[in-house]
C-alpha cells in the first residue's frame, strides 16, 4: 500500500498539538509497517529526523501553507497533483484538511469543532476557511478519526455525519512525562517560579484555552489564601499578531510567569514539578496536558465542559470554566488538602494507562487499511 500523509506540521523546534499528533502517530505507522510505502507531503524544507525509515519518501509541495488562501492552493492543486503523481492508495491527514478535488480515498483526523461554536475566537479569514471547508472535508472523507467521544458526538450533530463513519482513537503522550525527584522539582521552582510552589498551565494562548479567567481566578485565590503558590504559563500565542487582550491582574504580576514555548524534555520537568495542572479551556477536543499531568503524578484542576471530564475521569477536580470563583475555590481546596493531592496524583497515574500512542496508531492503521478499498 502507498500511503500519502500530510506532514506540514512536522516543524523542528516549533511543534504544537497537530505537530506532535502527526509525529507520534506517523512515526509508529512507518516503523510498524516497513512493507508499506509512505509519501510525506511537507510544505517547506524538512528536517531529516522526520523521515522515520527507508520506506518514507519526503516531498516538498509549494507554496508553504500557512494562510487560508494558500491552504486552498496547497490542498486543491499541489496535494491533488502529488496524490496522482505518487500513485497514492490513500491520503491520511492528521490535521483534518483534505483535497476536495482528488479522487483518492482520504482519512482525516478532526480533533474538534471549536471554530463552529466559538467562531469569534479566531481571525476572520481562518474562521471563514474552517467553517466553509470542514463540513465539506467531513463529507468528502472515506472515514474520519477523532480523539474523544465528545468530539465524535459533536461532529455527528453539527455536520450530520453518520456515526459509523467516525472512529474514536484517544491521544497518548510522550514517554518523557513521568514523576521526578525532589531535586528536579526544586530546580524547576527556582528557574520558573521564584523558588516557590506553582500551578502550571500548558497550551496555546488562545481564547478557548480560557487563560484570562485562569489569571483572574489565580488573583482571587491569592487574595483569599496565604499560600506562596505561583502560576507558570507554558505556551505561545497561537495566531501571529493576536494577543487576544490577555492581561495579568496587577495584584499577582510578580507571581505569574510566562515561559513561551519550551522543549519537550523541559516541559515534562515543569509538569512533574508543579503542585497542580490548572487547565480550564471552555472547549477542547481532547486535552493532552491532562494525560501529561497524569503520567507525572501531578494533580489536576480542569474544566467540566466538552471532552475534559471524559479524559480526566476521577483524577481531577472539575469546575465551571466560565466561573472565576469556582476555579479559585478549586485552587484553594487543593492547596489546603494534602490528602486530596495524594489521591488525585495516585488516580492520575492509574488512569494514564488508558492513553497510549501505540494504541492510537494501531487504530489509525486499521482505518487506513479499510479506507483504500
Amino acid at each position: 500500500m502507498r500511503i500519502a500523509v500530510n506532514t506540514r506540521f512536522l516543524l523542528r523546534d516549533k511543534m504544537e498539538g497537530f505537530g506532535w499528533y502527526t509525529y507520534e502517530v506517523t512515526k509508529r505507522l512507518v516503523e510498524a509497517h516497513p512493507e508499506h510505502q509512505f509519501i510525506f507531503f511537507f510544505d517547506r524544507p524538512y528536517d531529516e529526523r522526520f523521515v522515520f525509515g527507508p520506506n518514507v519518501e519526503a516531498v516538498v509541495l509549494n507554496p508553504p501553507a500557512r494562510h487560508p488562501l494558500l491552504f486552498i492552493y496547497w490542498f486543491e492543486v499541489a496535494v491533488k497533483r502529488a496524490l496522482k503523481k505518487y500513485k497514492a492508495d490513500v491520503f491520511f491527514s492528521p490535521d483534518g484538511y483534505l483535497s476536495l478535488r482528488s479522487t483518492v480515498p482520504q482519512v482525516g483526523v478532526i480533533h474538534d469543532l471549536s471554530f463552529e461554536h466559538y467562531p469569534k475566537d479566531i481571525p476572520f479569514l481562518a474562521r471563514y476557511y474552517l467553517r466553509f471547508f470542514f463540513p465539506r472535508f467531513a463529507k468528502k472523507a472515506k472515514h474520519l478519526i477523532t480523539v474523544s467521544n465528545a468530539s465524535k458526538e459533536d461532529i455527528v450533530n453539527t455536520y450530520g455525519i453518520d456515526s459509523n463513519k467516525i472512529s474514536v482513537a484517544y491521544n497518548g503522550c510522550s514517554s518523557e512525562f513521568k514523576p521526578v525527584d525532589s531535586s528536579t522539582k526544586q530546580q524547576c521552582k527556582e528557574k520558573y517560579a521564584n523558588g516557590r510552589p506553582y500551578f502550571v498551565f500548558v497550551g496555546a494562548i488562545h481564547p478557548r484555552k480560557n487563560v484570562q479567567r485562569l489569571l483572574d481566578a489565580f488573583a482571587l485565590f491569592k487574595s483569599h489564601a496565604k499560600a506562596e503558590t505561583q502560576l507558570v504559563i507554558v505556551g505561545s500565542t497561537m495566531w501571529k499578531k493576536a494577543s487576544f487582550g490577555i492581561t495579568v491582574p496587577e495584584s499577582v504580576e510578580a507571581e505569574v510567569h510566562f515561559t513561551g514555548h519550551v522543549a519537550l524534555e523541559e516541559l515534562a520537568k515543569i509538569m512533574a514539578s508543579a503542585d497542580a495542572l490548572t487547565y480550564v479551556p471552555y472547549f477542547e477536543g481532547f486535552g493532552i496536558p491532562l494525560v501529561e499531568a497524569m503520567k507525572c503524578g501531578t494533580p489536576i484542576i480542569c474544566g467540566n465542559r466538552t471532552s475534559l471530564p471524559e479524559v480526566a475521569g476521577d483524577a481531577a477536580i472539575l469546575c465551571d470554566p466560565f466561573s472565576v470563583e469556582e476555579i479559585a475555590e478549586a485552587m484553594e481546596r487543593l492547596t489546603n488538602d494534602p490528602i486530596l493531592q495524594q489521591q488525585l496524583a495516585h488516580k492520575g497515574l492509574e488512569r494514564a494507562a488508558l492513553f497510549s500512542w501505540d494504541a492510537s496508531a494501531e487504530h489509525v492503521w486499521e482505518v487506513l487499511k479499510a479506507a483504500q478499498y
